[in-house]
């Protein structure tokens, strides 16, 4: 290990060299635990796996071990914590997965620990951490079978039900703009308040909320691409700082496939030696991230939310346009309940449910939601007058 690739013996202090045993000292337990995973695990491929990731945890133990010792402090033995052999002994009593979920969190909490830590700087350890959560939770997805196919497409961030969250969109946002204009014009209908008045607040509201709606979809999608964009520039700096741990890392991600481990390595080594390749392979295999879309378009998705919620919308507030009075407050009922029937149908298409049912139901709650409005209308055009 080079000097300057940790702090100085000089400059650590009492609290860094408390810290350094902190460090130690989780990954020896962590090393304990898988060490008692592997020999619990009937699939020989994972057992292997396991093996592996206590080796990393002990290099990393012994990573901090020198630091102490350059220090200029005694490192001594560590034994692993009363927790982490009550978790050693429920992983050979009971199998390694009652003990993951625990060891899921610790690789979570282990990364976003190290990511502050400047001794860990180009060492490759903080992505080793996150690179085991992710492993671990293609493992504990699929309890006693290894990683299913599906598991490992989520993980990837291949084969994505983009189609099917589209229209996921497209259904809650039509419906929320119906829903939430209905009850807004309701609610001022119940004020006893002309039909110009109804038809400005309900243009109003329609403006208002696919504003609104835009500008958080919009944020929502440009934040994950910023985050995206952050996780792929960490990933090629430790691709290009420590090229031989990500490879491995990789070759355990394939082992829980299902793939043997020299044919793992094999196919890590591949990837590792076109950069290009090694980090697109990466982003999808580590990060679950496609980098050609990285969530896709802010703008696309800000416009499509505003046009969604928009339909929805102006059905509560088109008889306004023509009728007046009574006959305009019965008619937008009546169209908007078609609409919330229709998207009521729509929702089948995602739950497999009768259509019947799920249109009545859409029905149901939305046509709730606006009498309620309707009356709190009602009483408090009855107290202006008053």
């Amino acid at each position: 290990m080079s000097e300057d690739s940790h702090v100085p013996p000089v400059m650590a202090s009492p609290d860094d060299i408390e810290r350094y045993r902190r460090n130690r000292q989780d990954e020896v337990d962590s090393a304990a635990v898988y060490t008692a995973m592997a020999d619990a695990e009937s699939q020989p491929q994972l057992a292997s796996v396991y093996r592996r990731l206590a080796d990393t945890e002990r290099a990393h133990a012994a990573f901090w071990a020198e630091q102490i010792r350059e220090a200029g402090s005694d490192p001594g033995d560590a034994a692993p914590s009363r927790r982490a052999s009550v978790l050693a002994w429920l992983a050979r009593r009971f199998g390694p997965g009652l003990v993951l979920s625990s060891m899921q969190a610790g690789e979570a909490i282990g990364g976003s620990g190290y990511a502050a830590q400047p001794e860990v700087t180009g060492t490759g350890m903080a992505a080793d951490e996150r690179s085991h959560e992710r492993l671990l939770t293609v493992i504990a997805e699929t309890p006693g079978q290894g990683a299913r196919g599906d598991v490992l497409a989520r993980l990837e961030g291949r084969h994505r039900a983009t189609s099917g969250n589209a229209l996921r969109a497209a259904v809650l946002g039509a419906n929320d703009g119906l829903v939430s204009n209905l009850s807004l014009v309701m609610g001022v209908a119940g004020a006893v308040l002309d039909s110009t008045t109804i038809l400005v607040t309900g243009l109003a509201g329609l403006l208002a909320g696919s504003g609104s709606m835009a500008m958080g979809e919009w944020l929502s999608v440009q934040s994950s691409r910023e985050l995206y964009q952050r996780q792929l520039g960490i990933e090629a700096e430790e691709l290009a700082a420590v090229p031989d741990e990500e490879a491995e890392e990789l070759a355990l991600i394939y082992e829980a496939k299902g793939l043997s481990t020299d044919r793992a390595r094999e196919v890590a080594e591949q990837l590792i030696a076109d950069e290009a390749m090694a980090l697109d392979t990466l982003a999808r295999e580590e990060l679950g991230i496609d980098p050609d879309e990285l969530g896709g378009s802010a703008w696309e998705a800000a416009a499509t939310s505003f046009v969604l919620f928009a339909l929805g919308a102006i059905v509560p507030v088109l008889p306004f346009f023509a009728l007046r009075g009574p006959v305009a407050v019965g008619v937008s009922l009546v169209s908007s309940a078609v609409g919330l029937f229709a998207i009521g149908a729509g929702i089948t298409l995602l739950t497999g449910r009768s259509v019947l049912f799920s249109g009545l139901r859409q029905v149901g709650i939305g046509l709730a939601a606006a009498v309620l409005t309707y009356g709190v209308g009602s009483l408090i055009g009855v107290t202006l007058v008053g």
